[in-house]
C-alpha cells in the first residue's frame, strides 16, 4: 500500500481530519451567530435613531392649511443643526395622497399610493417598514398620522439608510469566512501535531508489540510519568508481557516435563520388548516381559489421563457438581481409604473435626483434593510419625479450612513457591520408591481455586509440612430442607494408630 494511502487510513489522520471539520463547523456557526447578532444590532440602532427622529421631527413640524413649516432656532445653533437633520429626509402628503413636502433620498423611494396614504392614516400609532430605492439601496422608513389646522391628517414620513447596516455586516462576513480556511488550516496542522505527539506512545507500544516472540517477552515500555489513560495502557500492557512471559515458561516447563515423564516408560517399553526379543526363549519369559511392558503401558495410560484432566482444570473447563457436602464427613471417608498404608507405615493419624461446616463443593474433586493431600503427607512421613488432619472454621474470612500437617521430612524454603507446580518434586527426596508424577499438590491447588478458594504451605525442613486449604463456607440451608446430621460433640479428636 502507498505510504500517503496508510497515511490516510492512520489514525493520526482522522483524529486531525474530524478535529478540522469539526473546529471549521464550529467557526462558521459562530461566524453566522455573530454576523446575525451584528445585523440585529445595528438594525435595532437605525431604529431606535428613526423612533426618537419621528418624535423630534413631529415636534419641529407645524401643518397650516397644507403648507407646512419647520420651527426654527437662529439663536440655537445645535438646535438649529437638529431641525435640519431631521427634515433631510422626509415626506409629508394630504389626505389625498398629493406631496406637500419631499426632500433627500426619499425623492428615490417609492411613493405610497392613497390606500396605503389612508391606512396609515387610520392608524393611531406610526408603522415602520423597509422600502428599497432605485439603486438597490435598502431605506428604514417610519411613517404615520400628524395633525394640522382646521383638524386635518397628514401622511409624515421620515427614513434613514440602511447600507451601512448593511455595508458592515458584509464587510464583517467578508473578512471573517476570508479568514476561515486559514484558520482551519492552521488548527489542523495544530492539531496534526497534537495528535502526533498523543498517538507517540501508541506507536512505540506498536513497535514492541511487533518485536515481541516467544523467546523475546520481557520486553518492556517504559512509563511516562503523566498518570494518564496512555500511562494505565502501557502499564496494562507491560502486565500482558510479564502473564505472556510466565504462560510462555509454563508452556515450555510443561512441554519439556512431560516429554521427560513420557519418555521414561515408552523407554522402559521398548527395552522390556527388545530384551524379550533377543534373550526370551519360553513361553514364560515372554509372559514375563508382557507383564512387565504392560505395567509400565497402565502407567503411561495413567499418566496421559491426568496430563489430559490438568489441561482442562488448568484452561477452567473442570466440570464442578456442586451439592451442598459436610466436609468433615467427606474427610473421614478420605482418612477410612488409608487405613492400611497408616498401619503398614507405623503412622499415627490424629483428627480434630468440626462438625456441620458445609460447602457447595464437587463430591468427587474433595475426596481427589483430600486424599492428595493425605497422600502426599503419609508418603513423606517416616515410620514413627504422626499426621495431623483438621477441618474448622476460619473466622476472619468465613471460610473453611482443611488442614494437613505431618512429621515428615519437610520442604526447603527455595522449594515451597513452586510446590503446587506440575512434574515439580522436592530436590532430594525423588529417590522414594514411589515419587508419583508430582501432579497431586498441582490438583490440590487447582480443585481450590475452582471452588473458590486457594491452597497454602508452610514447611520446615526436617521437622514437617503443614497444607491448608480454604474453601467458601455455603450459605446457610433454605427453611425445609434437611440439613447434615450433626456430629454428637462439637469437636471431636481421634486417632488412629
Amino acid at each position: 500500500m502507498p505510504q500517503y494511502l496508510r497515511a490516510l487510513k492512520g489514525l493520526r489522520f482522522r483524529l486531525t481530519f474530524s478535529h478540522s471539520v469539526f473546529f471549521a463547523l464550529l467557526l462558521a456557526a459562530i461566524g453566522f451567530g455573530f454576523r446575525q447578532n451584528l445585523r440585529e444590532e445595528t438594525e435595532g440602532q437605525v431604529h431606535t435613531a428613526l423612533e426618537e427622529g419621528w418624535d423630534g421631527a413631529t415636534a419641529f413640524l407645524h401643518v397650516a392649511d397644507g403648507v407646512p413649516s419647520w420651527e426654527e432656532f437662529p439663536d440655537d445653533p445645535e438646535m438649529e443643526a437638529a431641525g435640519l437633520r431631521l427634515r433631510a429626509m422626509h415626506l409629508l402628503m394630504d389626505e389625498q395622497g398629493e406631496i406637500l413636502s419631499i426632500s433627500g433620498p426619499y425623492i428615490s423611494l417609492p411613493t405610497p399610493t392613497p390606500a396605503e396614504v389612508q391606512r396609515v392614516l387610520s392608524r393611531d400609532q406610526p408603522e415602520t417598514f423597509l422600502l428599497e430605492a432605485a439603486s438597490g439601496a435598502p431605506y428604514l422608513v417610519r411613517a404615520g398620522r400628524i395633525s394640522g389646522s382646521q383638524g386635518h391628517h397628514y401622511y409624515f414620513a421620515i427614513g434613514r439608510s440602511l447600507e451601512p447596516s448593511v455595508n458592515t455586516v458584509r464587510a464583517f462576513t467578508e473578512n471573517y469566512f476570508i479568514a476561515l480556511p486559514f484558520l482551519v488550516a492552521l488548527t489542523s496542522l495544530l492539531g496534526w501535531w497534537v495528535a502526533g505527539g498523543v498517538l507517540k506512545p501508541l506507536n512505540e507500544v506498536a513497535h514492541a508489540a511487533d518485536k515481541i516472540t516467544g523467546s523475546n517477552l520481557s520486553l518492556k515500555i517504559p512509563l511516562r510519568g503523566a498518570g494518564d489513560e496512555l500511562d494505565r495502557m502501557i502499564d496494562n500492557f507491560n502486565q500482558m508481557t510479564v502473564r505472556l512471559h510466565e504462560s510462555f515458561d509454563q508452556i515450555r516447563r510443561f512441554s519439556t516435563d512431560a516429554s521427560h515423564e513420557l519418555r521414561t516408560p515408552l523407554t522402559a517399553i521398548r527395552g522390556q520388548l527388545e530384551v524379550a526379543l533377543l534373550t526370551a526363549k519360553t513361553p514364560a519369559q515372554y509372559h514375563e516381559a508382557m507383564l512387565q511392558a504392560l505395567e509400565d503401558v497402565e502407567r503411561l495410560s495413567r499418566m496421559v489421563s491426568v496430563l489430559l484432566q490438568l489441561a482442562q482444570a488448568e484452561a477452567g473447563h473442570l466440570v464442578l457438581e456442586r451439592v451442598r457436602l459436610d466436609l468433615a464427613d467427606v474427610v473421614r471417608d478420605v482418612v477410612d481409604q488409608f487405613e492400611p498404608l497408616v498401619e503398614e507405615k507405623n503412622l499415627t493419624v490424629k483428627t480434630t473435626m468440626q462438625p456441620g461446616l458445609t460447602v457447595m463443593a464437587d463430591r468427587m474433586q474433595l475426596d481427589r483434593l483430600a486424599g492428595n493431600l493425605l497422600s502426599n503427607a503419609l508418603k513423606y512421613t517416616p515410620a514413627g510419625g504422626s499426621v495431623s488432619i483438621a477441618v474448622y472454621a476460619h473466622a476472619q474470612t468465613r471460610q473453611v479450612c482443611l488442614q494437613v500437617e505431618d512429621t515428615g521430612v519437610g520442604i526447603a524454603a527455595e522449594d515451597l513457591p513452586h510446590i503446587f507446580d506440575r512434574f515439580y518434586r522436592v530436590r532430594g527426596i525423588q529417590s522414594h520408591a514411589d515419587h508419583g508424577l508430582g501432579l497431586g499438590l498441582s490438583f490440590v491447588a487447582l480443585i481450590a481455586k475452582a471452588h473458590g478458594g486457594h491452597a497454602e504451605v508452610s514447611s520446615t525442613l526436617g521437622k514437617g509440612t503443614c497444607f491448608k486449604v480454604y474453601l467458601p463456607a455455603a450459605a446457610p440451608a433454605p427453611s425445609g430442607t434437611v440439613a447434615p446430621a450433626p456430629h454428637p460433640d462439637p469437636v471431636t479428636a481421634n486417632s488412629v494408630h
